[in-house]
């Protein structure tokens, strides 16, 4: 059966909408969901804050201004961790913060991208596949642009300007974020915390709905053991996370306990998870 590849032009690449005060979410809204990603735009009275950086379809940063209302004004690009769902967009930016243990696959890329399926695996079709969805023959149903050539797609390697650790901060003047190492869907995925609002930029270490990955290339289970638990006792009031809507702390103690007790579950009947029923 011959592929159904998109052959119309989007009039837009990205939406975006306010979510709470200071805080704008952008997405890609003709990218499957399987890679549709959150971009959070964070304005500060010094400079401004993104929140990984999409899939490098299109040119994110001039989205990124238009929505700022101005380019001259500092930006730091942060990205949770190294997969080009989040990273894609990420070279076009001055700034670029990234935990030192993804520094590696930011500079040489390594989870290789593919927006038509017949340039995928099929290990990763089948897993794909596995799933009550069927596997498009490609992962937008629109192009960028005139003449886009969805097979020559690429992601460039953005080699980070800033590396951070555990409780480092990024500061935007007016708000401080304090650097979470959260490790267990990468080794060094990290989240942005303030506290003084409660406020948690996750990354892919949790989210609203989706299955959290942890068996990838990239993953350590153990790791994510250790960091659900961490993540179940932060006094957080809302998450904004790297897919899904953005939720509160019932559901981040919900999302903890479900993946915690899995995972004890499937260690054995000896095996206990503090916190995991409590």
């Amino acid at each position: 059966m011959r592929a159904q590849l998109p052959t119309r032009v989007a009039e837009r690449w990205f939406e975006a909408r306010d979510v709470a005060p200071g805080v704008t979410l952008i997405v890609e809204p003709h990218v499957h969901v399987w890679m549709r990603s959150n971009c959070w735009l964070v304005r500060g009275r010094e400079r401004d804050l993104l929140v990984d950086a999409a899939n490098g379809i299109a040119p994110l940063r001039p989205f990124v201004d238009e929505v700022r209302g101005r380019a001259d004004k500092p930006l730091v690009a942060v990205v949770t961790h190294a997969h080009t769902d989040h990273m894609g967009g990420l070279h076009e930016f001055d700034e670029r913060v990234a935990h030192l243990l993804e520094a590696p696959d930011l500079v040489a890329v390594r989870d290789r991208p593919a927006l038509l399926t017949a340039r995928l695996t099929q290990e990763y079709i089948a897993a794909l596949a596995a799933g009550e969805e069927t596997v498009p023959d490609a992962f937008v149903d629109a192009l960028p642009s005139v003449g886009y050539d969805l097979a020559a797609y690429d992601v460039f390697p953005a080699p980070p300007t800033h590396l951070v650790e555990e409780s480092d901060v990024v500061g935007l003047g007016d708000r401080v974020f304090r650097v979470l190492h959260l490790p267990g869907h990468t080794h060094g995925s990290i989240g942005l915390w303030e506290g003084e609002t409660g406020t948690l930029f996750s990354g892919d270490t949790v989210y609203r709905d989706d299955v959290l990955l942890d068996e990838l290339p990239t993953s350590n289970i153990a790791d994510y053991v250790a960091t659900m638990r961490r993540l179940r006792e932060l006094p957080a009031r809302i998450v904004h996370g790297g897919h899904d809507p953005s939720f509160g702390r019932d559901r981040l103690i919900e999302r903890c306990d479900e993946y915690l007790a899995r995972r004890a579950s499937e260690s054995g009947p000896s095996s206990s998870v503090p916190g995991a029923n409590a």
